[in-house]
């Protein structure tokens, strides 16, 4: 469904109440974080929840991803979490000037609330296919059965979506990702490649392609050696060449095709994985209480000439590992990877744990003067009790590749645990988020932000800075 253009109201303290937005109203309440580190001016309310149903966690948004075309990004996300997995729907949010005005709605035919066939929907992730001019939004979709496929939405204008197209049937597939290749000169402009793994198989990377705009999807291909991981986010370079670094326990890892999809090479290390476990965060010991859902899944974006940045969550330059820096690694053929370097948020001595990065790459700069964007989530204190925890959002940039970074942002928090829905795996805002970034523009990073639920209801949305942020110069 499609809603009224966004409306922007004045800037509120962060302790404040963030109002629901009604299913039929885009935009709502500003949102400031008060912070010691420089503040964003105001957030604004993209998208809540309208769902009733009684399975999820209501009003409740998790799990943003974003992509930006031209001045137009399109966001995708959980809406009405789900304890057991999954969530009541997926919501969409869009904007055509560049992150001032937002519409938003749900796509249908999905589960019961819109009539369609799965349980639950999970795992939104967001591309754009620009010989076929049509926006794609994938995700996972739960049958009653226990049975999880991987659909595809598309949309025109990144308003108006069809009903599911169906991209894989199997047992268990989890952690979809899509992207589209938008290179001209390509051999393979206009094929669309959408990445999941089997969590019934070991957690078998998989790959699927489609070359109509994402109507039909061709074969399952695996990559040579027949990995396991998760969490992989594919991305395309001009020549064609697609570069999928993913997830696999104690490394982070890449597969690449140069033939279109055709085939896939083995994986190659991008790094090992030294990571801090976040205070609050979910143990088989204890009950997923107000326990955080959080890992080192990657966040990975291309710049113009090809070059991939990688960024996770890692404790690798802290002595003794006492929290997470958010670290980056690049590559220009997605076999040979550089040594990580950590983004110099604040000291090493601080006592912040970060994680959980969106990167977002300028797609018309490269190199030395690539423009690079970074959101993340972050805790002032690391050493901190599922009571005590203080969950907040953060920003940072570079205008040079990742040489130097700017001085921190604070877009979001403090947040409590409690205030995020619950699921089997411990309290989550979402295994993943996402940053975009314009052309010569801002970065816009949709993130989601809680307050104090009303009795048993949650306060949770999805929200975005108006007209995005800058891309500042080298503090540090």
């Amino acid at each position: 469904m499609r809603s009224n253009p966004s409306r922007r109201i004045g800037a509120a303290a962060a302790t404040a109440a963030l109002l629901a937005l009604p299913a039929t109203a885009l935009g709502g309440p500003a949102y400031a974080a008060a912070s010691a580190t420089p503040a964003a001016t105001s957030l604004v309310q993209v998208s809540s929840d309208p769902y009733t149903d009684s399975q999820a966690q209501h009003a409740t948004e998790v799990e943003p991803d974003t992509f930006s075309f031209g001045s137009t990004v399109v966001s995708a996300f959980q809406v009405g979490r789900v304890f057991g997995g999954g969530a009541s729907n997926i919501g969409w949010s869009e904007s055509t000037d560049g992150g001032t005005t937002w519409t938003h709605g749900f796509l249908p035919d999905t589960t019961a609330n819109t009539g369609g066939p799965y349980g639950q929907v999970s795992d939104a992730s967001v591309a754009y296919d620009a010989k076929h001019g049509q926006w794609l939004i994938s995700y996972l979709g739960i049958l009653p059965s226990g049975n999880v496929n991987v659909a595809v939405s598309r949309s025109p204008d990144g308003h108006t979506w069809g009903n599911p197209v169906t991209v894989s049937s199997a047992t268990f597939d989890d952690k979809n990702w899509t992207v589209c290749d938008n290179h001209t000169a390509s051999t393979f402009y206009g094929h669309c490649y959408t990445e999941y793994d089997d969590a019934n198989a070991g957690d078998a990377e998989h790959m699927r392609t489609s070359t109509d705009g994402g109507l039909t999807w061709g074969t399952q291909k695996s990559p040579s050696g027949n990995p396991s991981g998760l969490g992989g986010q594919p991305v395309v370079q001009p020549n064609g060449t697609v570069v999928v670094p993913y997830s696999a326990s104690t490394s982070e890892r890449a597969f690449t095709s140069t033939n279109g999809g055709t085939s896939w090479t083995a994986s190659v290390r991008i790094a090992t994985v030294s990571h801090h476990t976040v205070a609050g965060l979910e143990s088989d010991s204890i009950a997923p209480q107000d326990e955080l859902r959080e890992s080192p899944l990657p966040s990975a974006e291309i710049d113009a000439a090809g070059k991939v940045y990688v960024t996770w969550s890692d404790c690798r330059f802290r002595s003794g590992c006492p929290s997470n820096d958010i670290i980056m690694s690049t590559s220009t053929n997605g076999t040979t990877w550089s040594t990580p370097t950590r983004v110099p948020i604040d000291a090493t001595n601080s006592t912040v744990d970060h994680f959980t990065p969106g990167i977002g790459v300028d797609p018309s700069s490269s190199g030395s003067t690539a423009r690079i964007g970074l959101a993340y989530y972050y805790y002032p204190v690391a050493n901190c009790t599922d009571t005590t925890c203080k969950l907040d959002v953060g920003y940072v940039s570079s205008t040079n590749g990742g040489a130097t970074w700017s001085t921190p942002t604070q877009l979001a928090g403090p947040m409590t645990l409690a205030w995020l829905p619950n699921t089997s795996q411990g309290r989550m805002f979402g295994d993943y988020i996402s940053t975009s970034v314009f052309a010569g523009g801002n970065a816009l990073p949709v993130i989601a932000v809680a307050s104090a639920p009303s009795g048993s209801t949650f306060t949770m949305g999805m929200f975005a800075p108006t007209g995005g942020l800058t891309i500042g110069g080298a503090a540090k």
